[in-house]
């Protein structure tokens, strides 16, 4: 066991553990995409959606169980890679190089990451943690993206997830093995395509429901 621990706690482990976690929320938000898109069904379909959802009752509770252990594995480990690099080079180059394939995503993703933690708080807050009493889930969402600074806000934030994504997802797979010269452009291209599916998939959501509110 105490070879999984020092695994787990060496450099590798902990980008192994990034890996991995951030591969499972590329498959939630798959889910999560696809879902909503009942939206565009209209009220009826998309409160039916959430019904059946939460139907499942501790299969829903297990899933978000799952969910808060992978988002405390990639923050705290993501938090950590990111100090440690700080401390092995503690003070800044004088020039900004792109060398070695930096791109805006790869440079910015502590950044767009905690933004993105701070958004599914605020997320959450809006449309989880919410009195559903005398209402449904339609009428919440439709109410909140009445404000245009709830839509920017969202599409923003949508935004800065495709631009996480468009560097984590490849990656993840570099991590796990996947860098060879013949499939790894291939792997990028699929990322940027992912990126933008989320980006745009989800950042249209908010758009529409204003426009039909």
């Amino acid at each position: 066991m105490s070879w999984f621990v020092n695994t787990l706690g060496s450099s590798i482990g902990k980008k192994l553990m990034m890996a991995i976690s951030g591969l499972s929320f590329c498959g939630f938000l798959v889910a999560h995409l696809a879902g909503n898109l009942f939206i565009y069904g209209g009220k009826d379909a998309f409160n039916s959606y959430a019904t059946h959802l939460h139907s499942l009752g501790p299969l829903v509770t297990i899933a978000e169980i799952g969910l808060l252990t992978l988002a405390l594995i990639h923050i705290l480990t993501g938090a950590t890679l990111f100090y440690e690099n700080l401390q092995s080079r503690p003070h800044r180059y004088a020039v900004n190089k792109s060398a070695g394939g930096r791109t805006i995503g790869s440079a910015t993703m502590p950044y767009t990451g905690a933004f993105l933690l701070l958004f599914v708080i605020f997320h959450l807050l809006n449309f989880h943690f919410v009195d559903k009493t005398h209402t449904t889930i339609f009428d919440i969402v439709s109410k909140s993206f009445s404000h245009p600074a709830y839509v920017v806000f969202y599409v923003l934030a949508m935004v800065v997830a495709g631009l996480h994504v468009s560097h984590g997802l490849w990656s993840a797979f570099q991590t796990l093995g996947a860098n060879h010269p013949k499939y790894m452009p291939i792997i990028m291209m699929l990322s940027l395509v992912f990126s933008l599916i989320v980006g745009i998939g989800f950042g249209f959501l908010p758009i529409y429901i204003s426009l039909i509110a």
